[in-house]
């Protein structure tokens, strides 16, 4: 069972798997918090449209992808501000892209084997150049987080807050989703859409559901990527069914249960603050909110700021 692990293409799925695991469970965490999951689905697919318009035009799909996914980013942080209006502006770019991406493909004449791949990846044929390539990619995407990750959690709780602090709430949502574009741009021709959606948003949304505090969350998060990334390529390694379909699967079958329970330990540890605090009834993150506004009005620090 364990002998698969001697074959360099599963090696170099692993480490792939483990990159964007990473990568995707930070950038999950702030998309939940921020209110953007939906663009989160949006943008592979809207970068499925632009891929189909490369291959249209006889050039790599790679600039069609960032061409339209950071378009449409730019698009979503511009025109939405509040979360109803966000998710409509969303749901309008999603399905013009979508539309144009179904012409794109009507009009081509030839089967366009790439574009299709972006829906599923390839994770377990990823070649070495790409292992290193992803590998690069983590890491400096990684290092620009690490660099906005203050000023991003504060403006993602208390983005009034923030912006009265000087803090530049509106640019740093953009290039928070530029950043996501072109994670998403890179990320899916390797592990695909669906693949890349399911470690976006499954391991943050179930640690937001066990821990409260961001670093905590974060580190979960990134641990249940990683495992389910793990046992999804050893599964399909051995069986017959896609790596995709048992991540998905992996990660439901974890998130199920924990939501359904997590009203009993969320309910007693505000029963127990009840006595101590006003805000017991909040939602875990304005709890985190209220808690940092009153630390900075005793200190005289302002958190998530680098100020």
């Amino acid at each position: 069972m364990f002998d698969i692990l001697q074959y360099g293409f599963i090696q170099n799925a692993f480490i792939a798997g483990t990159c964007v695991a990473i990568v995707a469970a930070i950038m999950g965490y702030f998309l939940i918090v921020r209110g953007l999951t939906f663009a989160g689905h949006a943008l592979p697919n809207i970068g499925f449209a632009g891929a189909a318009g490369a291959v249209l035009l006889g050039i790599d799909p790679v600039i069609g992808l960032l061409a339209f996914t950071i378009s449409a980013a730019v698009a979503i942080g511009i025109l939405g501000k509040a979360i109803r209006e966000r998710d409509i502006a969303v749901g309008i770019i999603m399905t013009f892209a979508l539309g144009l991406g179904i012409l794109f493909l009507s009009l081509y004449s030839g089967y366009a084997e790439r574009v299709y791949s972006i829906l599923f990846g390839q994770i377990v044929g990823i070649s070495q150049e790409n292992v290193l390539f992803t590998t690069l990619f983590s890491f400096l995407t990684l290092s620009v987080l690490l660099t906005l990750f203050r000023p991003l959690l504060f403006s993602s709780f208390d983005p009034e807050v923030a912006e009265a602090r000087g803090v530049p709430v509106k640019l740093l949502g953009i290039v928070f989703l530029i950043l996501v574009a072109i994670t998403v741009s890179i990320a899916v021709q390797i592990v695909g859409a669906l693949l890349f959606f399911t470690l976006l948003i499954g391991p943050a949304a179930t640690t937001l559901r066990i821990v409260q505090r961001p670093l905590w969350a974060i580190l979960l998060a990134i641990i249940l990527g990683i495992c389910y990334t793990w046992l999804g390529i050893f599964f399909a390694a051995n069986g017959s069914w896609p790596v995709s379909f048992y991540i998905a699967t992996i990660s439901f079958g974890v998130y199920l249960p924990i939501r359904l329970l997590s009203p009993l330990w969320i309910g007693r540890n505000t029963r127990k603050r009840l006595p101590l605090r006003q805000d017991t009834f909040l939602p875990p993150g304005q709890v985190i909110e209220r808690e940092e506004n009153i630390s900075s009005k005793a200190t005289g620090h302002i958190p998530g700021s680098s100020l």
